[in-house]
């Protein structure tokens, strides 16, 4: 256990010397990803000259192909998959159940929702579908917490109340999908698979900024899960306002899924499966955000990767290899969760 202090501030910190080990391990892996991913296409590059193209920059037209048509789809795998991960190890730790994902409860259909109105109302462009994304996420999130509030909020109430409204907000975007024109419906329906595809340099900035500020949002905030898991009258009884804490901690998860969303559509299963997987790489005791976020890095960039070289020169949605994994993820934990009940 490695212990951070600092006694001009006061801030202090444990942090477990194999969490650290096994978040270095996957980072360094994502990298290595990052880098061959950065590589592969229509244009080869090995990965000594990508290196050379990023740090170096003597060949122009390697740096061009490195800088300004692969760097922003790796960088934004990179980073939304970490806010995938750390928004379903959030969500998990709040409700106290390894199925309490932003995609299971319902979170990422509102943003889908919210972008196909946008899409096939008013014409769609990057920036409004991406603020309908946004919208439709807060809304599927406040319309979730209105029915699921009595008394509290609690974890099992929240998911199949979560669960029953994603699968109305399904359907409602299957009607909306039939009622709109052939060109329109599969413009909505490609980007409802989620998918990094055409990302370029005009969205990385936003992003990239918007996460960054929910990361300084979340950072101060996840001591208190750790309190919170251990159960309402444990949490009150150390001065935790449970039910204040519990709501800012769901509105950063379903932020961060909602800025995920509004970029790449809806990629599923990286929120249910990182948290679970880097909790059990690092043997942690509870769901913790470090491990999860850097799963969920190397989840999305390594899954982006195989869709874009499974089927050269067709492309696939990333969303597609992600429910392909997530799906047998999702299959082996009910079977598990069923034989401890």
């Amino acid at each position: 256990m490695l212990v951070l202090r600092s006694r001009r501030t006061g801030f202090a910190a444990r942090v477990g010397l194999r969490t650290v080990l096994v978040c270095a391990a996957l980072l360094l892996a994502a990298l290595v990803v990052a880098v061959l991913a950065l590589g592969t296409g229509d244009y080869p590059i090995p990965p000594d000259r990508v290196l050379r193209a990023l740090f170096v920059g003597d060949n122009r037209f390697d740096r061009l192909v490195v800088w300004q048509w692969r760097f922003p789809r790796v960088i934004l795998a990179l980073a939304l998959g970490a806010a995938l991960g750390v928004s379903g190890a959030i969500l998990q730790s709040v409700t106290r159940n390894p199925l309490g994902s932003p995609d299971i409860v319902g979170f990422n259909t509102g943003a889908y929702t919210g972008a196909l109105i946008v899409m096939l109302a008013v014409g769609g462009g990057h920036f409004r579908t991406a603020l309908g994304a946004l919208i439709g996420g807060l809304g599927a999130a406040v319309v979730i917490q209105l029915l699921a509030f009595r008394h509290n909020v609690t974890g099992f109430r929240l998911i199949i109340i979560g669960i029953g409204v994603s699968a109305m907000l399904a359907s409602v975007n299957t009607w909306l999908i039939l009622r709109a024109d052939l060109n329109a419906a599969m413009s909505a329906a490609a980007w409802g698979a989620g998918s990094l595809n055409g990302l370029s340099w005009p969205q990385v900035g936003p992003a990239l900024i918007l996460l960054a500020g929910l990361a300084v949002l979340v950072i101060p905030a996840a001591p208190r899960l750790h309190v919170l898991e251990l159960g309402d009258d444990l949490a009150q009884s150390f001065g935790v306002r449970v039910g204040r804490a519990r709501l800012l901690l769901i509105v950063l998860s379903v932020a961060l899924t909602a800025v995920a969303t509004a970029v790449a559509g809806p990629i599923a299963f990286v929120a249910l499966a990182a948290p679970q997987l880097g909790r059990r790489l690092a043997r942690t005791p509870s769901t913790a955000l470090a491990p999860a976020a850097a799963m969920g890095a190397l989840l999305l960039v390594a899954g982006d990767w195989v869709a874009q070289r499974a089927f050269a020169p067709t492309q696939l949605p990333v969303g597609v290899v992600t429910v392909s994994i997530g799906g047998l993820y999702l299959a082996y934990l009910l079977v598990t969760e069923a034989r401890r009940t």
